[in-house]
This record gives C-alpha cells, structure tokens and sequence, in this order.
C-alpha cells in the first residue's frame, strides 16, 4: 500500500510537471509570437514612406504662381494662410496696389493676420477672409497698427509656424478638412485673438459678429466678385471660432463710415472712429468689423482656437467643429491631416533620381490635391448654384472649377491615380447642370464666374467616360454637352455661337477679344462630343459634331501659316501682326496670347494642320520657330501641349525629349519661384507631373498618352481596384545625366514601336521600361 501511495505520487508530480512545462512553454511561445507580431507591425510601420517630406509648400508663393504655405487637408474647404498683402509696409506687392489674387508673397515681411478660406492658384482676387491675429499688449483694432513682422517660418504638409518679432508670440496651425486650428505661444501679460471680418481679398463687403461667450464667437462674412465680375452673386460664408480658455474680457469692434455732411456733425464722436464694445454679446453688423478675446497671463501660455466654416449656415459650421476637431488636440490634428496627405501622394512612388527632383514631382502632386475642393458639410449640406438653397449630396460635391485650364491635364491625372475623387467631380458638374440648367464654366462655391472663354465641361466629362469611369449618368451628361453646343439664344457658355454655328468661326464683329481662340475651344469640345456621341452610338451626332470641330480651318492664313482672325464679312483683319498679344497684352484675335500661342492649339487634328502648313516639313519648322523666337508661354494654357507635338512627326521626337527637359529644369525649382506663373489650379503642376513620369495626356477627350523622358529610376502608380482591377504600373528607366534620349521603350518586356500608348494599354500593363540612351 505505501509502495503504491508513492508510485501514486510520483505519476501525479510527473504529470503535474509535465502539464506545468507545457503551460509554460505555451506561454513563452504566445510571449514570442507576440512579441514578433508586434515587431512585424512596427516594421510595418516603420515601412510606410513618408513622402510629405519631399513637398515644399512654399514652391509657387513667388512670381506670380499664387500658391500659399499654410495648412490644408486633402481636397479641404479651410486654409489656414498666413496673410501679407496688405499695408503699405508690403508694397509694391500690395492687394489694394495691383490685380492680386493671393493671400501670402514670400517677398513680403509684413503680416496682418491669418485668413481661414482661400484660393490656390488662381489668376483673380476672391475669399482670403476670416482673419484671424494673436497680439500682446493693448488692444488695437487697424491692420496697419497691429500687423507684425515674422520670422522662423516653418512650412510643411498640413503644419505653418511662424514667430511675430512684434510681440514674441509664436504662431502655429493646422486644418482639418472644414476647420481651422491654430495654437498661440503667449507670453506672460495681457494678450488678445483679434477676429477681423473687414480685412480680406475679396471685392465684396459686409459682415455679422457676435461673441457667443468668453469661449466662442460667431459670424459671418460676403465673399464673391471673382475677376471684378457678377457682384450680383456675392455669397456668404460663415464660421464658428472656439478657444481652449475662456477670455478675461471681449468684445466687439466698428468702425463707421466718414460721413462729412450735416449728420457728420452729430455723429461727432464716433463719426469714421472705430466703437469698442466690451462684454457686448449681440449680433454687429456692417463693413469695418471685428471681435477680440483678452487674456491677462501670469506665466506664458497657449492658447488654442478652432474656427469651423460653412457656406450653409452658422449651425453648420458649428457641426464642422465638433464632428472635426471638438476635444481633438493640435498635435493629433496635424498628424491626422499629414498621414492623409501621404496616403494620397503615395499612390505615386518615385525612386531614384535626385531629390531635388522629387521635392517638384510631389509639391506639384500636392498642388493638384487642393482644388476642386469640398463644398459639403459634414452633414451633407452645400448651398445651390446661385439661389443658395440648402440642397443634400451623398458623395463629395466639389467646387472650384476653373476647367479652361484644367481640362488640359488635371482631370487627366485625377482619372489615372485618383478616378475615385474625378468620378464624383463629374457628378458635382452634373448637380450644377441640375440645379443652374447648365454646366460648369468656371464655378466657384455654388457661383458661376463665366470666367475665361470656351464651354470646357464637356470634354472632361467624355474624357472620364472614355477612360472607363462610367459611374455617373452619361446620358443625362450627353444632354447637357448638346443644349450648350446647340442652344443659340441666351447661351452663357457659348457666347457668339451664332456665327459659329452659321459661319464656323467668330469674327472681329462678334467679340472685341478672342474670336480665334474662342473658335478653337468649341471646336475642341465639338470634337469631345463627338467622341462621346460614337461610344453611345450616336452616328448622326457623330458626324455632324466632327465637322464641326474642324472649322477652326476657315481661319488659317496660308501667308503667316498661322492662324488669324476675320471680319464679319469673311475678309482677313487687316494690319495683321501675328506677334500681338504676347504677354497678356489684349488683342481681338486670342485670349491671353497670340497666334504663335494658338495655332497648335488642335491637338485633335494635328494631321490637318500639318496639311495645311503643306506637310510634315513645313509644320516642324513653323513649331520649332514658337520656341526658337521665344513665343512659347510656359505660364499659359494654350500652349501647354505644344512641347510633345513633335512625337506626331517620325524621327523628330527626341526634339520632345528635350524641349520638356529644358523646360522642366528652366521653370520648376525648389523655391519660392518654383513655379512659371499662377499655377492655375493645379494645372501647371498636372504638366510638371506628367512630364517627369514619362507621359503626357496630348489630346483631351481622347484617353491616349505620349511618351517623353522620365525623370526617376521607377515610378510606381497604385491604380485604383475599384475601377483598374488593382494593377500596379510601374514605369522603370535607366535615366542619368547622360542619358536623356529615348532609344526604345518596351512594354511588359516587349518592344513597343509607337510614341503613343491608349490608356486601356497603359493601365493593363504591369511595367513600362525606357530604354534611354546618350544622343538623340
């Protein structure tokens, strides 16, 4: 029996140890695989690229490229932009001096504030309101009085810093995609947040204020009159301002008018004065307005505010707040902002090369992800075209649309690497043809400018189509292409198209400026409809809007080879100097350039040109003279395909090569001057992209790429599944210092003759390689 006690015991203890071995081991296992997993996830992470770093955002704030430095999400409504345009201190560069159109110049040293809603890119003064100014001290309401000098300016994606010498207070902001934040360094003292509503690029006044608490103030403020045009639909934009610490006192500022009659007499004591009204907590309405929270600080402190917008209503823009940016810090909300903006540039991965070449390729892809931008609440509220009723969208509904330009090349881009974003901006230019009866020219927050010439909706709607992209109504879009390019009497977008469609073309008799350049836009979206009518097998259509593209021949002058202008009665204008209109100098022939700059402007019939000129000889001499005599404008529109029209002439095409090169490396640098004039709402960047990929989108409307030389090793573009099958196209090439010339390109391993390629074949393929070679 104790024998058997102890054999009893002795297999209990040898389970027991082998069970406790077992568990241990278990654990140590489950130990390592975690610990293992979790080094897999930093690795992960560690991974992800951060290609913010490569964008510089103070690239285009010089010579005129109008872009600024301060803060924005991805495709946002707010801009958080330091303002330095105002006051004599900023002159010659000064908003009230000149036509300007820009919050920020980076010659300036003179800053007034920070404006929460502007324009990026844009050739016209518009919005630049909300400004907002952190000073220390007594309280002075005049821009001129309090505005500082800065320095230690910091710009990168979705962060701006700066220090004002004035007060030794440091400013720094952030956005999300409907709210401004912005975090204020006091020093020790009395300090203030001034809210000026008078101060601004717009053309339009008038404003309402009103301090809500010693926490919040609301508002707001008229923008509209883009270009000086259509006072008639100026607009309102309203915002809610929050702050981390309740205020010691605030306030409310006005300024009257100068009134120097009788009633001048009994306004003696505030006549053309400014009224300070502490404590007061009503609404102020009128043009010279602001209001102010005062801290009296014993030690340095920060302060936070966050100024949520809308175009809807002030309930709206306090929603924007709180669903944003409410009980979210400064810090966090700049990180957010940076990992979506490298979500989205990382859908482009360069290698190789050099960096100063990958600063341009991806402050140029930033560039083309702030407009069009959102016009939406989080709610899904945005106001109606003109009447401004509160209308519902379920998607994005985007806004600014400044489609003369980007119906070249930024559209292009968007439908290759973001089709998802062109996809609803489409939709977005439908919900304005549904709701203006007619589709966008150059809209702007639910307004329709009219700016520029042209009627350029339609082209990027068939270019969508055409690039597979079919997710919106095609027929109703068909529709609206037809009533503008048919409809004869009170046609906003296609003015003069009776002697269009009676003579072919516009005379001197038509318009006082652009008759040949607004001949040539409606040919370029008769031709887009064409293409759109023979996908949904509209022959008739087909045939008669092809015809129709081609009437820009009437005009071409076989004695300049160029195209020129006609009178009423079909006679030349007479004196004819072809050169006129360089330089933005007005003319009746052209919009913004001359015949130089427009003739090759047809990139849909470059095989009728070229027979025009009298063949391929002819046309390559006339082409090349446009750089050769320094006509080509590489600020401008126009023109901005001519560089690969040399592919079309066989034997020629390393004349494209270099011509891109050159230009690339003569007008795109890292600094402030980086860009060749207003970037136009990313188009001018949508040209850089391109050509530093390798190809280029030649003929809108028509989904085909031209080859020239690539500026890195390997560029990988992450398409998206949703619409591409999620391939993954990588274009790799042996590029240097040397070699500068394509000697053959090969696609998928196999050699492709063309210079050429559709974009069904583009985005099948899994490598595109360019075999580059020394001479031409």
């Amino acid at each position: 029996m104790i024998l058997n006690f102890f054999k009893r015991n002795y297999v209990y203890q040898l389970v027991l140890l082998i069970l406790l071995t077992f568990f241990s081991c278990t654990e140590e296992k489950k130990k390592e695989s975690t610990a293992t997993l979790e080094k897999k996830q930093v690795s992960k992470v560690e991974s992800i690229k951060d290609y913010t770093q490569y964008v510089n955002p103070f690239i285009g704030t010089s010579n005129f490229g109008t872009t600024n430095p301060g803060p924005i999400a991805v495709r946002g409504m707010v801009n958080v932009s330091p303002f330095n345009v105002s006051g004599s201190q900023n002159l010659p560069l000064e908003k009230d001096s000149r036509w300007f159109s820009t919050p920020y110049v980076h010659e300036n040293t003179f800053l007034t504030g920070f404006s929460h809603v502007n324009l990026s890119g844009v050739g016209c003064p518009d919005l630049g309101v909300i400004m907002a100014m952190p000073t220390s001290g007594a309280l002075e309401t005049n821009h001129n009085s309090y505005g500082s000098t800065y320095i230690d300016e910091i710009s990168e994606v979705g962060y701006y810093s700066c220090l004002l010498d004035k007060y030794n207070i440091k400013v720094e902001t952030t956005a999300t995609t409907r709210v401004g934040v912005s975090k204020y360094s006091f020093p020790k003292g009395k300090s203030n947040i001034l809210l000026n509503l008078g101060l601004g690029l717009t053309n339009e006044q008038g404003a309402m204020i009103k301090v809500v608490s010693s926490t919040e103030i609301e508002g707001v403020r008229t923008v509209g009159s883009f270009c000086y045009y259509k006072p008639e639909e100026a607009y309102p934009v309203y915002f809610v301002a929050q702050f981390s610490k309740p205020a010691d006192t605030f306030g409310i500022w006005k300024k009257s008018a100068k009134n120097n009659g009788i009633e001048g007499q009994w306004m003696q004591s505030y006549n053309g004065k400014v009224q300070i009204k502490e404590g007061y907590k009503k609404e102020v309405v009128g043009d010279s307005i602001g209001g102010y929270m005062t801290y009296y600080f014993e030690e340095p402190t920060q302060v936070e505010m966050k100024i949520g917008v809308s175009y809807v209503s002030i309930e709206n823009a306090r929603e924007n707040l709180e669903k944003e940016a409410v009980q979210i810090e400064f810090d966090h909300i700049r990180q957010k902002t940076k990992e979506e903006w490298n979500d989205y540039l990382s859908k482009i991965e360069v290698e190789g090369g050099k960096k100063e070449d990958k600063i341009k390729f991806y402050t140029a892809l930033y560039h083309t992800l702030i407009h069009p931008n959102t016009l939406n609440d989080v709610n899904g509220e945005y106001p109606k075209m003109k009447t401004r009723e509160t209308l519902k969208t379920e998607g994005t509904r985007y806004t600014v649309f400044s489609l003369w330009d980007t119906y070249r090349n930024l559209h292009q881009l968007m439908s290759l690497v973001y089709p998802k974003q062109q996809s609803d901006m489409v939709k977005s230019m439908l919900q304005i043809y549904d709701e203006s009866g007619w589709l966008p020219k150059w809209e702007l927050n639910a307004t329709e400018t009219t700016t520029m010439v042209g009627d350029p909706a339609g082209i990027i709607i068939t270019d969508t189509y055409r690039k597979g992209i079919k997710d919106f109504d095609v027929e109703k879009a068909y529709e609206a292409m037809l009533k503008s390019a048919d409809q004869l009497v009170d046609n906003p977008l296609r003015p003069g198209i009776k002697d269009y469609m009676e003579k072919g073309y516009l005379t001197t008799k038509t318009t006082s400026s652009g008759s040949v350049s607004t001949t040539q836009e409606y040919n370029i979206t008769d031709f887009a409809i064409a293409q759109l009518a023979n996908e949904l097998n509209k022959e008739d259509d087909y045939h008669r809007f092809s015809k129709r593209s081609l009437s820009y021949r009437k005009l071409f002058d076989k004695e300049f080879n160029l195209l020129r202008p006609k009178n009423d009665d079909g006679s030349w204008l007479t004196p004819y100097n072809p050169n006129t209109g360089a330089n933005f100098v007005k003319n009746i022939g052209f919009i913004e350039g001359n015949a130089w700059q427009y003739t090759f402007m047809v990139s849909h019939d470059v095989v009728g040109l070229k027979n025009l000129m009298g063949g391929d000889k002819n046309f390559l001499n006339q082409l090349q003279k446009v750089f050769d005599t320094k006509q080509y404008d590489m600020a401008n529109e126009p023109d901005i395909a001519y560089p690969f029209l040399f592919n079309y002439i066989k034997g020629e095409e390393w004349r494209t090569q270099k011509t891109v090169n050159t230009l690339l490396e003569e007008y795109y640098k890292n600094a402030p001057d980086g860009l060749p004039g207003n970037d136009d709402t990313g188009t001018m960047s949508a040209w850089a992209i391109f050509s530093m990929i390798g190809i280029y989108p030649v003929t809108p409307s028509v989904p085909e790429y031209t080859f020239c030389t690539p500026k890195f090793d390997k560029i990988t573009i992450h398409l998206d599944p949703e619409y591409y099958n999620g391939n993954t196209l990588e274009i790799v090439s042996n590029v240097s210092d040397e070699n500068k010339y394509i000697d053959q390109v090969l696609i998928d391993g196999k050699p492709f003759d063309k210079y050429f390629v559709s974009h069904d074949d583009l985005i099948s393929a899994k490598e595109i390689k360019y075999i580059l070679k020394r001479d031409k």
